[in-house]
């Protein structure tokens, strides 16, 4: 791999202040409403707009980053990829990803969470990755499950929208767990 960005059918990219459209498509029919206390009404295109221009106008890197995944093919935005929740003494991070609804299904989800994964285990010196996931979230449960992550716990009834209480799931995947079955990205000369 001679970009630790790209895959084979996906490349991550800083969020671009045309991705906006995009981001309204994952806000309409994500399936796992994250971080969310309740769903919020509709954002307008304009709303849109400005916090698409606003993220894409942040300086890159930091303890927390928002990429765009985009595939190889003909560079359709398909979704993104979250770091945060960082926390360097202890050596953990949080993830998350979304892919469009038209994108799912074509591996584009687990080849973006891996490139983000080699990135922090071998650039950052990050030791554990954590996940929540809603209980509810089969898809997200099987990748990360198949991506080599431990159910290390569950909070019931943790989380209130669409009307219900819903469990969250916990998930971790150590570095040594990563790469027992994930190549180190090789040293440039």
């Amino acid at each position: 791999m001679s970009n630790i960005w790209v895959g084979r059918k996906v490349r991550l990219r800083g969020v671009e202040a045309d991705d906006w459209e995009g981001f309204r498509a994952l806000a309409e029919d994500t399936v796992d409403v994250r971080n969310a206390d309740l769903v919020e009404p509709p954002r307008s295109a304009e709303g849109f707009r400005a916090w698409t221009a606003e993220r894409a106008g942040r300086a890159p890197g930091g303890e927390a980053f928002r990429l765009v995944v985009e595939t190889l093919t003909d560079q359709t935005f398909a979704g993104s990829v979250t770091v945060g929740d960082t926390d360097t003494r202890a050596g953990r991070f949080k993830t998350g990803i979304e892919i469009t609804r038209a994108q799912r299904g074509k591996g584009y989800a687990r080849e973006a969470v891996e490139l983000t994964l080699t990135y922090m285990f071998a650039e950052r010196r990050f030791n554990k990755c954590e996940v929540e996931i809603h209980a509810f979230n089969d898809a997200s449960l099987a990748l990360h499950r198949s991506l080599g992550f431990i159910e290390e716990g569950r909070l019931r009834q943790h989380e209130f929208f669409a009307g219900a209480y819903h469990d969250l799931v916990l998930m971790g995947l150590t570095a040594d767990e990563h790469w027992a079955t994930h190549p180190r990205p090789p040293v440039r000369s």
